[in-house]
């Protein structure tokens, strides 16, 4: 490519819904730039930016791709990324190093979800976006209605700046509003045509809501508009480009990514009314590691060097892939940089750019542009690179909570520690997923958005690590209690050849009223009926026992044990004999009323209005209960607590009963008796053996 200046630089991420076309958008884009022959098709596996086994398989994307290209002086860094909610950790990285957003919305199927919370986050984090509608060449296109439900939800912020232009029922070109001319589609380009009544009159129509959201982004501007009426179409230009800058306005295009109709005006509008990197309403903040005081870094190739890693990949060939944008000043391939987030020192040794899989070396990446360094074992998703001598560490964002939760499972025995090892590398991949081992259970269980993720990460798994797994239900992490006080025996005693065991100790079991306390071992034993010497055994042998509990195996909490009374053998006793006999009391409990306790879980659920008598009556049929509604943005904030058991797929559900509007998150309150008609099920399906011995 071309040497480029910052200000000649364009990065632009492409969200929206799943299935809205935006990788076919991003070929559409490389074809009519001449960067690609012809256009791959999602459904023939053939696109640059799904390269992937598992999206070429499923026909979607899974994972974020660069695919930069040249238009008119100017290098475009388009970022391919997945719109299915289960890849969210995709869309926030890539997101927040762009600097700007395009926004793919079906002018068949219109304001969609995926559109909804990409607008609501770059209008979070104040990041410049545009809306591209596309599939305008389809029977059912209805650009009017897409605009109006924009317009209801998004008020002044959506500006309109093309209007769709129709001859017998074919879309064949548009009509600029900052203009006022009209232009018709021929092969990758298009050219001038005369403007029709009919169309005059629509241009008319929206005219002054483009002039006047020009105007309202700059006071010059504005002044202006309020003494003469009008702007000139340069000071629209200027009053556009400033407003998008600061994410005040969102301007609107349409199109055709198929058979790529609008795609070089979308280029031409990209290269001149989007912002650039040196563009951005405010400078890179972080912080001095050295100091901890706060520090900034501005897009100049004058500034010290810095660079954010905002997507690692894990190739079998190549090694660790880590893509990264240079913030501030220039990366060439002798460039000496520090990991500010590890203090490890490394030397870029090549420098590349990558589109869809391909790396191209480069002699030198400037400030603002996005690229590629490779083997940094040691650097990972959201690490700061920088100047040695100039310090800094910018922040990373914070990746939604798991919710959905699988155990993972080899299919041959011996493989638990690759599968660890292959989860350990993945998750350099897509930092959104969780990887734990309970004590309790001893499973390894992989969290993440949704079941989709899970499943790609297992196939994954497989495909790169040759490691075959499947996924399971997670076991319920159950607990046992007792309810009343029993006063239990256990004695213990055999004879052999030699020295026999004996051991026989008097415990006092009780329900233990401490939520901070699981087990009590209370030494009361008098005139030495139990010799000291033993005593720690007996407790090392409750200790050992109360994992396994009486009722179904799980371990008990809340209990008190109190050694009163005993004996001894003054030749057969031992420590082992006294750890048997604590077990064979701790056995009597089964007398004590034991109970079986459940994990239970405080859910915050925000839903739209109109979903809450689903949520509400769905949360009753998995025994949760209510604790209060509370108004938020866009609908309401159910309080809810319900047992762990009943929500494990709950994300999965909540989703479909929402349409994708539903999130939640959630945190373990306490452990509550389970009811004696489910508990007698996890009884019988426990089946534990008599063991008397």
């Amino acid at each position: 490519m071309k040497d480029y200046t910052s200000q000649n630089i364009r990065n632009i991420a492409i969200v929206g819904h799943g299935g809205e076309g935006k990788t076919t958008l991003t070929e559409a884009l490389l074809w009519t730039c001449g960067a690609i022959d012809r256009m791959g098709r999602v459904e023939e596996g053939t696109t640059v930016s799904d390269y992937d086994p598992e999206e070429i398989r499923r026909q979607f994307s899974i994972s974020t791709a660069v695919a930069p290209v040249e238009w008119k002086d100017t290098k475009i860094n388009f970022i391919d990324i997945p719109g299915y909610f289960d890849f969210i950790g995709e869309m926030m990285g890539p997101l927040r190093i762009a600097d700007a957003a395009l926004i793919v919305i079906g002018a068949v199927t219109g304001l969609s979800v995926g559109a909804e919370k990409a607008m609501a986050y770059t209008s979070k984090h104040s990041i410049p976006r545009a809306i591209f509608i596309n599939s305008m060449d389809r029977e059912n296109a209805d650009y009017d209605k897409v605009i109006a439900q924009l317009k209801e939800k998004y008020q002044t912020a959506v500006c309109p700046i093309m209007l769709p232009i129709y001859e017998d029922g074919k879309f064949i070109g548009f009509s600029s509003l900052v203009t006022g001319k009209s232009y018709r589609y021929l092969d990758k380009f298009s050219k001038e045509m005369e403007t029709t009544p009919e169309m005059q009159e629509k241009i008319d129509e929206v005219w002054e809501e483009v002039t006047e959201a020009a105007a309202a982004a700059d006071d010059e501007l504005m002044e202006k508009y309020f003494e003469t009426g009008e702007l000139t179409n340069e000071e629209k230009f200027r009053g556009l480009r400033k407003g998008i800058a600061a994410a005040t306005i969102t301007p609107v295009f349409c199109g055709a990514a198929l058979p790529a109709l609008g795609i070089s005006n979308l280029l031409n509008f990209i290269v001149t009314i989007m912002p650039s990197p040196v563009e951005k309403a405010f400078p890179k903040r972080g912080t001095n590691p050295k100091t901890n005081e706060p520090a900034e870094r501005v897009c100049s190739v004058d500034e010290p060097f810095s660079a954010q890693v905002f997507k690692t990949l894990a190739d079998p060939f190549v090694g660790k892939i880590s893509l990264i944008k240079v913030i501030s000043g220039v990366l060439t391939p002798n460039t000496q940089f520090v990991n500010a987030n590890n203090e490890k020192i490394a030397k870029a040794g090549s420098v590349s750019t990558m589109c869809g899989k391909k790396l191209t070396p480069t002699f030198k990446l400037i400030a603002g542009d996005i690229g590629v360094l490779t083997k940094l074992n040691f650097t990972k998703t959201g690490d700061t690179l920088c100047d040695p001598v100039h310090p800094i560490v910018f922040p990373w964002v914070t990746y939604p909570e798991p919710s959905y939760s699988m155990a993972i499972v080899a299919k041959k025995k011996g493989e638990e520690d690759k599968i660890m090892q292959g989860l350990q590398r993945l998750a350099e991949e897509d930092p959104s997923f969780r990887i734990e081992k309970p004590a309790e259970t001893s499973e390894t269980i992989l969290s993440g958005q949704g079941e989709m993720q899970l499943d790609v990460t297992v196939k994954k798994l497989a495909s790169k690590f040759g490691v075959e797994c499947t996924l399971v239900d997670p076991k319920i992490p159950y607990r046992e209690t007792i309810r009343k006080s029993i006063d239990a025996e256990g004695r213990h005693k055999k004879q052999t050849g030699g020295h026999g065991q004996f051991g026989h100790v008097k415990i006092l079991f009780e329900p233990l009223y401490d939520e901070d306390k699981d087990f009590e071992f209370v030494d009361n034993v008098v005139g030495g009926v139990v010799p000291r010497a033993f005593i720690p055994a007996v407790e090392k042998g409750l200790r050992e026992n109360i994992v396994r509990g009486v009722l179904a195996g799980y371990p008990m909490v809340h209990l008190r044990a109190t050694l009163h009374d005993g004996s001894y053998h003054p030749v057969d006793s031992s420590e082992m004999a006294f750890k048997t006999a604590a077990r064979l009391a701790l056995k009597k409990c089964v007398d004590a009323d034991p109970v079986l306790l459940e994990p239970i879980y405080s859910l915050d659920i925000t839903v739209p209005d109109e979903y809450m008598g689903d949520i509400i009556g769905d949360m009753n049929r998995r025994r949760g209960r209510v604790l209060g509604m509370n108004p938020v943005e866009d609908g309401q904030e159910v309080v809810v607590e319900v047992p762990l058991s009943e929500i494990f797929k709950y994300a999965t559900d909540l989703r479909a009963m929402t349409q994708g509007r539903g999130s939640f998150t959630k945190k373990f309150v306490r452990y509550e008796e389970v009811p004696s008609n489910i508990a007698q099920k996890i009884i019988a399906a426990a089946n534990l053996p008599d063991d008397d011995e």
